[in-house]
Order: C-alpha cells, then sequence, then structure tokens
C-alpha cells in the first residue's frame, strides 16, 4: 500500500519538475512565512541565484514547508528551518543542488542562504537566516561558501524574537536513524505556512 509519506514525495517532484520557468533578473518573488512566532516576508534573488531560488519556491509551491520547525536557533547567529516536522521528523527531500555562492552576495543581517552539509553541493530544503553578518560563511577563493538567495524585509523582530528561545537537546528521526540535535527550541517555533506573496516592495 502507497503511504501517505511516499503521495507527499511524488506530489513534490512533480512540483519541481513543474518549476522550470525562469525568472527575469527583475522579477523579486517574495515568500510569506507565517510562523507561530509572527509573519516573516522574504525577498528572493533569482538574478544572482536561480537555481537555488527555483528550488527553494518548488518547495514552497508543494507545501513543504508547512507545519515544519526551526530547529537550530543560535542566539546571535542564525535561525535555520525548513527540514522537520514538529513530530521531529526529517521530512523527505529531493535530489541536492548545485552551490551558487559564488554570486558573491554577501551573508550579512537579514539575508537567508541555504544550509548543507560538508559537501558544498548538498543543498535541499533546508534553510537559515541570518540574525547577524556573518561574512565568514560566504564564498571566497578555494573556499565553498553558503549561498545567499533572499533577504527579510519584513520580520527581523520575529527572527530575533525567534533567537531568545531557551533551546537544548533533542532526538530526531532521521534517514539514518535517530540522532541527537543540539541548539533546539524548547517550545517549538512552527512555520505554519510558507506561500508566495504580493506584497508591495
Amino acid at each position: 500500500m502507497m503511504t501517505r509519506r511516499f503521495y507527499l514525495s511524488f506530489a513534490l517532484l512533480l512540483t519541481l519538475v513543474a518549476s522550470t520557468t525562469t525568472l527575469a533578473k527583475d522579477d523579486f518573488p517574495i515568500v510569506r512565512l507565517d510562523t507561530s512566532a509572527g509573519i516573516i516576508d522574504i525577498k528572493l534573488f533569482p538574478g544572482k541565484a536561480p537555481k537555488t531560488v527555483e528550488n527553494f519556491l518548488a518547495y514552497v509551491d508543494a507545501g513543504f514547508y508547512d507545519d515544519t520547525i526551526f530547529h537550530r536557533v543560535i542566539d546571535n547567529f542564525m535561525v535555520q528551518g525548513g527540514g522537520f516536522t514538529t513530530g521531529f521528523v526529517e521530512k523527505e527531500t529531493q535530489a541536492p543542488i548545485a552551490n551558487e555562492s559564488i554570486n558573491k552576495l554577501h551573508n550579512i543581517r537579514g539575508t537567508v542562504a541555504m544550509a548543507r552539509t560538508n559537501d558544498p553541493d548538498s543543498a535541499t530544503a533546508q534553510f537559515f537566516i541570518n540574525q547577524r553578518s556573518n561574512l565568514r560563511l560566504d564564498w571566497s577563493p578555494g573556499q565553498p561558501g553558503y549561498a545567499v538567495f533572499g533577504e527579510v524585509i519584513r520580520g527581523m523582530g520575529v527572527i530575533d524574537f525567534i533567537a531568545t528561545a531557551e533551546t537544548g537537546t533533542q532526538n530526531f528521526e532521521t534517514a539514518a536513524g535517530v540522532r541527537p540535535f543540539r541548539d533546539v527550541p524548547i517550545e517549538s517555533v512552527v512555520i505554519k505556512t510558507a506561500t508566495r506573496h504580493k506584497a508591495a516592495l
């Protein structure tokens, strides 16, 4: 019997395949994160990070981020989300994307970048929002960085509030088994919905 997870993964795949329209360089899509802590609006930069923006919007359009959490929060650094459900289960993603950090957009306060492993081309769905300027995460010759693809245009106060959350260690169910994660908010901060938004710039 096909599981609900299979259907969700298949729906996400269809959305990713369908999202092949190249956005114009002067288009700046806006994604609204309606969170349990407040509204966050993110302006995207397809002219600087086309594949990253296309990938992010495909997950948004598929409803992938709905009911996920900010699972890693470090005050005076960043808040990270987009990978785990409110039940602390890792979500199944599609194939990773190429790292576009060579676009030379800086990891400064309010920018949004893709999270990844030590492999530069391993980003899938997880992202983080810089609470402060973190230039050490930028690309430099011989040093792949973390690809910035957008910036918060509304809701940095919400980010600052999330960053103050009391955190601890939580066991997460991942594809590789149960593993402990540090810097997890004790009280979950939930992304209730992530949708395209038509806010005025």
